[in-house]
């Protein structure tokens, strides 16, 4: 149902054409029935009396604005300027000036004839879904002020002008000398009006709304045993999240139990994804099925459309790809089906592009994956400003429900994985997830010791991946995503100066910034003292922080004044380049040569490093040290 009043906040829709027929082509196009509900019971016995078409033909010419201006200035304006032929001042015959105000008010959608008659149809068809296109009118019984004015959005205050032609208008029996008090009216407790809503209300469950879940939760989901394997590692061999990711994803629809619910979701370029092998394992969803034979038919990764496929394929359109995410991650409360959608996107194209509808999937309290893959702004080969996101985890700090994580190995994800699995079909708490995967290949190593100690400091944010060894001043380098092997590898760099680096993996920053926003909260007014998770698990652990990301600087000066410490962030602010992952770090700023530099920066200010060995090392490290900024150039 459509309420079409052709009005928006500062004027018509379509002044110039008709809204109506505009979305009535939309629809049809897209295969439904369409019911225009448009003119009102006044003017039936006009279109009656019209047996040689001149009325219909002046709808036809009728545009939107013109039609407002009927309705705002009544049936003087109306005989003027509508019936403006011979033809057509030859119907009105008769007619007065209040006869005529009735018509420019009497439209479709405040006829309960012809809009219990549309519903009436509605319900009656089979075979599509129905469209109500019902012509109405913005302001409708606000008086002259408002009703099918532009300032009709805002008005805050009638005039008693207003609020007498509104109470003839609705027939609301209140004595004139009471008006100018706005008294409310009730008609009684048994007039049939009372009598009908508090009917309805009670098969409604009340006078106020309830959001009723059907899923409570109780979902039987893989654990630890189930995610075993990728806790192991890659056995030597370079892959990357993505990959990680796929393969996880198809064990997933092997489950016996929740293999079933799982609604994979790609607005296109599956393949991109390394995911071919699983449109031949599932299928993509069509209620055709398929009708014709694939060219790659005969191979093991045929293209195969199915009424029974999992995967939803919407073709490049990342707004119907987030309404199948909105809709099978909120079909637990609506049908009771606890279905786990996960919508793989480029994170470029991902939040950017649709984080109105994924505030709106927070608000709903839908549950389930969204991940932008081939993420980051340094991890594609020659993609340029297309491709690169830097951002997309600064954007997921607004949806308070949206747990955001960038993960480097196998393992964390796979932590990950389970932890939402557990917290959201489980237990039934209302949170999704965003988590980046890149196709950058490389060794993942299997999960340190202790494995549980790990495994809780990759779902708060943070945690030590590989402690560094031996004598002299030490620092600590927090890597994110692609960036850990980088910071992996400057440990070694400074190993060359006598340094020793202890190297963390940052899952999390938001996790970690939430944390610590709310250890700070309860000091401050709960008398808790609380040292946040950033803050606590440094402890033992000397030295500045040098915190390295393939995003925003704006992500690890989240956390800044909470590490209380030397703090320097490294990200890649700035546009995109068409270039080699060395070259675009080197850009930017992230690679490992500027990690190791910057944690001798910070601990020659410190008085630990010497002035020599910094100069040393800016020669050895071959760096550029240009004036303007990246975010500048």
């Amino acid at each position: 149902m459509v309420n079409c009043n052709l009005q928006r906040l500062d004027g018509p829709v379509r002044g110039n054409s008709k809204i109506i027929q505009e979305l009535e082509r939309l629809y049809r196009g897209a295969g439904w029935r369409v019911i225009k509900v448009v003119w009102g019971s006044a003017w039936d016995e006009l279109i009656a009396k019209d047996r040689e078409g001149h009325l219909l033909r002046r709808f036809e010419a009728l545009v939107d604005g013109e039609s407002q201006r009927y309705a705002a200035f009544g049936g003087k304006e109306l005989r003027e300027r509508f019936f403006n032929t011979p033809e057509l001042k030859r119907l009105i015959e008769g007619m007065t000036d209040e006869e005529l105000t009735e018509l420019t008010r009497s439209r479709g959608g405040h006829d309960l004839r012809k809009i219990y008659a549309a519903y009436k149809m509605a319900v009656e068809h089979k075979g599509s879904p129905v469209v109500i296109l019902a012509r109405t009118i913005k302001g409708y019984g606000m008086g002259p002020t408002a009703m099918a004015k532009n300032v009709a959005h805002q008005v805050k205050k009638l005039t008693e002008e207003d609020l007498r032609e509104a109470r003839a208008f609705l027939g609301i029996p209140i004595p004139e000398e009471r008006l100018k008090d706005l008294p409310y009216y009730h008609p009684g407790e048994d007039a049939p009006e009372v009598r009908y809503l508090k009917e309805r209300r009670k098969a409604l469950g009340g006078f106020l709304p309830e959001r009723r879940v059907r899923f409570k939760g109780g979902l039987e989901v893989p654990g630890e045993d189930f995610f075993r394997e990728f806790y192991e590692g890659s056995g030597g061999r370079e892959i990357s999240t993505t990959m990680a990711f796929v393969r996880i994803l198809a064990k997933l629809l092997r489950h016996p139990t929740i293999g079933k619910l799982i609604v994979p979701i790609v607005p296109d370029e599956a393949r991109t994804f390394g995911m071919e092998a699983l449109i031949a394992q599932v299928g993509v969803y069509s209620p055709q099925g398929q009708l014709y034979i694939p060219v790659d038919a005969g191979t093991l990764t045929a293209y195969k459309e199915s009424k029974e496929g999992q995967i939803l394929e919407e073709g490049i359109t990342e707004a119907g790809a987030m309404a199948d995410f909105i809709a099978a991650g909120t079909a637990y409360a609506h049908w009771g089906i606890p279905t786990i959608p996960f919508l793989i996107t480029y994170s470029m194209f991902g939040l950017q592009r649709v984080g109105d509808l994924v505030w709106a999937a927070a608000d709903q309290r839908t549950r389930g994956f969204l991940l932008g893959a081939t993420a980051g702004r340094t991890t594609l080969l020659g993609e340029g400003l297309q491709h690169q996101d830097g951002q997309s985890h600064v954007y997921a700090l607004a949806a308070p429900n949206l747990l955001a994580y960038d993960p480097a190995f196998a393992y964390e994800f796979a932590v990950i994985l389970e932890d939402g699995l557990r917290r959201m079909y489980g237990k039934g708490e209302d949170v999704f997830y965003y988590i980046t995967i890149e196709n950058e290949n490389y060794v993942h190593p299997p999960m340190p010791e202790p494995r549980e100690e790990v495994k809780e400091g990759i779902l708060k944010g943070l945690y030590l991946f590989r402690k560094g060894e031996g004598k002299g001043p030490r620092v600590q380098l927090w890597g994110t995503g692609p960036i850990l092997p980088e910071a992996i590898k400057a440990q070694d760099l400074l190993a060359q100066y006598g340094v020793v680096a202890d190297v963390w993996s940052a899952t999390s920053y938001k996790a970690l910034y939430y944390d610590a926003m709310e250890a700070e909260r309860e000091r401050r007014l709960l008398g808790k003292a609380r040292t946040p998770h950033v803050r606590a698990v440094l402890e033992g652990h000397e030295g500045p922080v040098v915190a390295a990301t393939d995003y925003l600087k704006a992500l690890p000066n989240l956390v800044r004044d909470h590490v209380g410490r030397p703090f320097c962030a490294l990200g890649t602010d700035g546009f995109g380049r068409s270039d080699t992952r060395e070259a675009l770090r080197d850009f930017f700023e992230v690679d490992a040569r500027h990690i190791a530099y910057a944690a001798l920066a910070l601990l020659h200010e410190e008085g630990k490093v010497g002035a020599e060995v910094l100069e040393r090392a800016r020669g050895e490290l071959g760096l550029k040290l240009e004036e303007v900024p990246p975010h500048r150039r």
